[in-house]
């Protein structure tokens, strides 16, 4: 992945309103009154992420609810103390560090862009005037932290599994979800060398479980991307559990 231009404003500095098109494609104005959808479109952000450029990073405090409008980013913790752990992929639909933003914390996590992309931004005391008026926002936000809570145990049994066919059906039926990336639909805009990057393999073994998958009628590879034939599938599988390895003897 290629380092952003040092020599370019900082994001915050390039960000623009939202134009018609790119209004449209944030799903969570549609459960606002015509008032309180008219008050926040004036507070939109919208700024264009070079490839590797940051739009999170750790220790920073939280001042903006973010989105993807067009693109792809990555959420991990490169730089922690810890060790190295992506933790999903962002496409497009997805809005992201809505439970930082409510206890008003710093980011625990870095966001970065695998690819040129067109991101959103909320500011905070926006953000915190629709949680005080808006009874379906709430209702929303609601069921994205549930959804949440759910990606991140799913993300925690991912770090744990060794096949890599598995690690990459897992990761791609997590880029598909409904709920946090309703843009995405059953087409994903993704290169083998992205996915890699999400899921920690190389572009050739990603290649291989692409292929494998295909061949089980689960996805199919098209330029420029995946389709998703079988969600379902691909979230289960394989169709027969893998064999546990053996536990190590203990003295």
């Amino acid at each position: 992945m290629s380092a952003p231009d040092s020599s370019q404003a900082p994001l915050r500095q390039r960000a623009r309103a939202a134009s018609a098109q790119e209004l449209e494609a944030i799903p969570w104005l549609l459960v606002l009154t015509p008032e309180q959808r008219q008050a926040t479109i004036a507070q939109l952000q919208v700024a264009d992420a070079e490839v590797g450029e940051r739009v999170c990073k750790i220790g920073r405090p939280a001042n903006f609810w973010f989105g993807v409008i067009d693109g792809l980013l990555k959420m991990s913790n490169d730089d922690s103390s810890g060790p190295a752990i992506t933790f999903t992929g962002i496409p497009p639909g997805g809005w992201f560090g809505e439970g930082t933003l409510l206890k008003r914390e710093a980011y625990r996590y870095n966001i970065q862009a695998l690819r040129r992309s067109v991101v959103a931004g909320l500011p905070i005391e926006a953000f915190h005037q629709l949680l005080e008026t808006s009874i379906s926002f709430n209702r929303y936000m609601l069921n994205q932290l549930n959804e949440r809570v759910g990606q991140f145990i799913a993300a925690r049994e991912m770090d744990r599994i060794s096949d890599p066919d598995l690690r990459v059906a897992r990761h791609l039926a997590a880029l598909f979800h409904p709920q946090l990336y309703p843009r995405v639909g059953d087409h994903l805009r993704i290169t083998q060398q992205e996915l890699g990057y999400l899921v920690g393999l190389s572009r050739q073994r990603v290649n291989q479980a692409l292929n494998h998958l295909a061949s089980q009628q689960l996805i199919r590879v098209e330029y420029g991307g995946v389709r998703v034939l079988d969600l379902n599938g691909l979230r289960n599988f394989p169709a027969v559990p893998l064999p546990k390895q053996p536990s190590p003897l203990r003295g």
